[in-house]
Order: C-alpha cells, then sequence, then structure tokens
C-alpha cells in the first residue's frame, strides 16, 4: 500500500458528520449517477434503507436532509443548508425530487426512508438504495460510509479514488515502520515522502492544495469565534468558543498571542466544532467529529512565530502533509470511523495527527514525530463514541478541545526525548484496532449506551433539516 492521498484525509465538506452527513449524501449522489440516462427519463421511485448505526443515530446527524440532497444531485464539497433544507422541504411536500437534467424521482424522506438498527456485516453504516419503476426494481446498491466521509460500494471499492491511489507512488508502505525507513533511505522526511507519493514538488512552499485546505480551515476557526447564539438540534447548547477567545484576548499584554498555545489551540478547536455541529463548511481531520483538533492546533504554532508568505505555506503543508501519513496509517491499519472503532479513531486518530504534524513543523525527525503520534493515541484508548441524543455536540465540542491540548503535550514530550520508546505507533493503531472490535456496540455511536442514555435521559433528536 501507498497510504492515502492529502485530500483522502482531508475533504472540505459540510457539518455535522462526515459518516453520518458528507458519505450518505455521496453514496446518494453516487447511486444516481450510476443510473442510465434513459433510465431517469422514466419515472423512477426510490427507497432507502439505512442499516445498523445510521439507522441508530442518523437522525441527530442530519443524515435524512443529507441523503434527499445528494439524491437531488448535491455533493457535500458544494451544499449548503439552504440547498439542503429546498431539498428536504420539496420531497417532504411534493414527494418527489427534481434533478438537473429534469427528471422527477419519487421520493419523500418521510415516507420512503427506512430504518434498521441491525447493522450489515460489511460495516455499521450501511445503506441500499432502490430505485423502481412501476412497482419493480430496476437498480439497487448498498454502500457503506467508512468515515471520514469515505464511502466503499458492496464490493468494497473506494467511491472515490485518488489519483495516488489510482498512479501508484514511489514509496508505498503500511506500517510506519516503512515509512520511516523509507524517510531515512532517501533521506525525505514524512512530508516529502507523502508528497512525493502523489507526484508533487518536494518544494512544500508551493502546496497549493494544503494552502486550499488551510484557508477553509482557517475560515471555519474565524467564524467559530464570531459566533454566538444556540445550536441546532433541541438540547440547548450555547456557543462558547467566542466567549473563551475574549476572555483570553481581555488577558492578553502588549502584542503577543493571547495566553500560551494550549489554551488557544484548545478554544480553535472548540471554535471548529461549534461550526461543525451548526452544518457549516469545515474540512473533515479525519472526521467532522474530529475536525477541530488539526486546525486549531496548526493555528496555534503559526501564531507562535512570525512568517512570511513562504514559511507559513511549508509549515502548513509539512503539518498537514505529515498529519495525512498519520491519518492513512489509522484508515488503514485500524479505522477513523466512530461507529466502527469508538471515538479513539476519530479524536484519538485526530490527536496523534496533530501531534505528528507540529512535530514536524517544529523540525522533530521522522521517530521524534512517531513517538508524538503515538503519546498522543495512546491516551485516548478506549474512548467511546456515545454523543448526548446523537448530536455532534456533548461531549464531542469539549473532547476536541481536551484532544488539541493533548496533542500539544505529545509533541512537547516527543521534542524532549532524543526517539527512542518503549511503544511504537504500528503497536498503537494495532491495538486501536483490537480495542474497537472488542468495545460493545452500545458504545459506538448507536445511542445505545453511556453518555448517550445517561447524560440526559432523551432519545436521539433531529437535527434541523
Amino acid at each position: 500500500m501507498i497510504g492515502l492521498a492529502l485530500n483522502d484525509i482531508f475533504k472540505i465538506g459540510i457539518g455535522p458528520s462526515s459518516s453520518h452527513t458528507m458519505g450518505p449524501m455521496h453514496a446518494a449522489h453516487h447511486f444516481i449517477g450510476s443510473l442510465s440516462p434513459e433510465l431517469l427519463t422514466k419515472p423512477l421511485a426510490v427507497e432507502v434503507t439505512l442499516h445498523g448505526s445510521l439507522a441508530a443515530t442518523g437522525d441527530g446527524h442530519g443524515t435524512p436532509g443529507a441523503i434527499t440532497a445528494g439524491l437531488a444531485g448535491f455533493h457535500y464539497e458544494t451544499v449548503t443548508l439552504s440547498d439542503i433544507h429546498a431539498m428536504w422541504q420539496s420531497a417532504t411536500t411534493l414527494g418527489q425530487l427534481s434533478l438537473e437534467s429534469g427528471a422527477q424521482l419519487r421520493f419523500n424522506p418521510e415516507q420512503h426512508l427506512y430504518r434498521d438498527t441491525v447493522p450489515l456485516s460489511n460495516h455499521p453504516n450501511g445503506m441500499t438504495f432502490s430505485a423502481s419503476l412501476e412497482g419493480n426494481v430496476v437498480a439497487e446498491t448498498r454502500y457503506f460510509s467508512v468515515g471520514g466521509g469515505m464511502v466503499e460500494d458492496q464490493h468494497g471499492h473506494t467511491l472515490a479514488t485518488s489519483a495516488m491511489q489510482t498512479r501508484g507512488g514511489p514509496f508505498p508502505y503500511a506500517s510506519m515502520n516503512e515509512l520511516v525507513d523509507w524517510c531515512t533511505r532517501e533521506n525525505l522526511s514524512i512530508a516529502q515522502v507523502q508528497a512525493a507519493n502523489e507526484h508533487l514538488s518536494l518544494q512544500l512552499e508551493h502546496d497549493a492544495m494544503s494552502a486550499t485546505l488551510w484557508s477553509v480551515m482557517s475560515d471555519c476557526i474565524d467564524r467559530g469565534l464570531a459566533a454566538q447564539g444556540e445550536l441546532p438540534g433541541g438540547l440547548h447548547v450555547k456557543r462558547r468558543a467566542g466567549a473563551l477567545w475574549n476572555r483570553l484576548l481581555n488577558n492578553s499584554q502588549g502584542d503577543k498571542a493571547p495566553a500560551n498555545a494550549a489554551q488557544r489551540a484548545m478554544v480553535y478547536a472548540m471554535a471548529v466544532n461549534e461550526e461543525n455541529a451548526a452544518g457549516g463548511r469545515l474540512v473533515t481531520a479525519p472526521t467532522n467529529g474530529a475536525a477541530g483538533i488539526v486546525p486549531a492546533v496548526l493555528k496555534a504554532h503559526l501564531d507562535e512565530h512570525q512568517l512570511n508568505e513562504a514559511g507559513v505555506n511549508r509549515h502548513v503543508s509539512v503539518f498537514l502533509r505529515t498529519a495525512t501519513a498519520i491519518g492513512g496509517l489509522f484508515k488503514m491499519n485500524a479505522s477513523i470511523s466512530g461507529a466502527e472503532v469508538g471515538c479513539q479513531g476519530e479524536v484519538g486518530a485526530a490527536a496523534s495527527m496533530a501531534a505528528a504534524g507540529l512535530t514536524a513543523a517544529l523540525g522533530g525527525n521522522p521517530r521524534q514525530i512517531e513517538n508524538a503520534a503515538e503519546i498522543a493515541v495512546e491516551h485516548c484508548l478506549g474512548l467511546t463514541c456515545d454523543p448526548i441524543g446523537g448530536l455532534v455536540q456533548v461531549p464531542c465540542i469539549e473532547r476536541n478541545g481536551m484532544g488539541a491540548v493533548k496533542a500539544i503535550a505529545a509533541s512537547d514530550l516527543a521534542l524532549a526525548g532524543d526517539g527512542q520508546f518503549m511503544i511504537s505507533l504500528d503497536q498503537v493503531i494495532e491495538t486501536v484496532r483490537e480495542t474497537g472490535r472488542d468495545m460493545d456496540s452500545r458504545y459506538k455511536e448507536t445511542a445505545r449506551g453511556g453518555l448517550a442514555i445517561h447524560g440526559l435521559k432523551i432519545p436521539v433528536t433531529a437535527v434541523e433539516c
């Protein structure tokens, strides 16, 4: 294996969930796109069944609205909340959707979207799409939302493969140990190996994709710090990032950045995840539920340095491409899906990625980077995914803030060491996989255990469509 590409791990999308919002929208979009143009000229009726975790907590993650918009031809990269609202209104009022081609689909999510809480064998996040004509099924496909907005079909094929996956790369690796070996043998950094596998220049000052991703991440932080009010969904959770940020500003002195990096990163991370909970535009890192940690730690790092444009571009590229390599190892060898391994695969992976990226940006060598990544996730082992009301709010928002602090601490510890350590990242990732396998399904995004049932004693809450 050669790892995953930058845009496999970091995707521009919409909240509140990469696996329960973005993935289902992508699957619905793909299903309609797979139908022949001739078939779309006929009065098709579409039915959708959600399986496993998607059935159990999909309402709280906006899955019905996401699927409706996807069937109408929208994709998470460009869709807006207004688009989703409009498609929901059309489908529930008229019982049909109008496609860009002019075709009409008979689909009302309140009548034609079914829930089966028994998971399919492939993955807990399953979906079955069926199109029929005059009562006869003419097309049926199963999809699986496997985390981070990634979707596989019933044959295990990834829907959106990157150029890296289709063209291969010069430095294939399937473990951290193999990745470090390439760095040593070729005298390259982890970020350079990752860039080379995407057939890109090793001059990381000119990394257009990283710059684009950082622009979206930075904008998301700024919006989150400026926004006030209550988050949707019925839990009456108030946004706090703005108030916390103003407190840091009021306590700052002179022209110094307010407070220390860990305090700033904590607030930045909460700002991102409040935006995610509100259905805002953001970047998966590697998921929406954990999207605040990587950008928060990166921004806190950039606060500390007076860099020109080329310097910012290089630090951003080194940080994000190093984080990509680490995130890819989690995806390949364990999981980044909360429904599969719990939050250790989301916040745990994100903290590991952020710790690695920060250590690389600060000049750490590959073994120190590995050590930072290992420390961060080691202390997230066993984290459950049991959000109250099925919403990506409590404890998810605070958990991102704590994950950012943990990533910075892990980097500090690794940089204070000599690159020698007892537990490898590969061993910890394997432990994530085994722990996730052994974890009771009640604690893996099913709203049947933990905080999901003991927090406020309320059922899964539907977000506003």
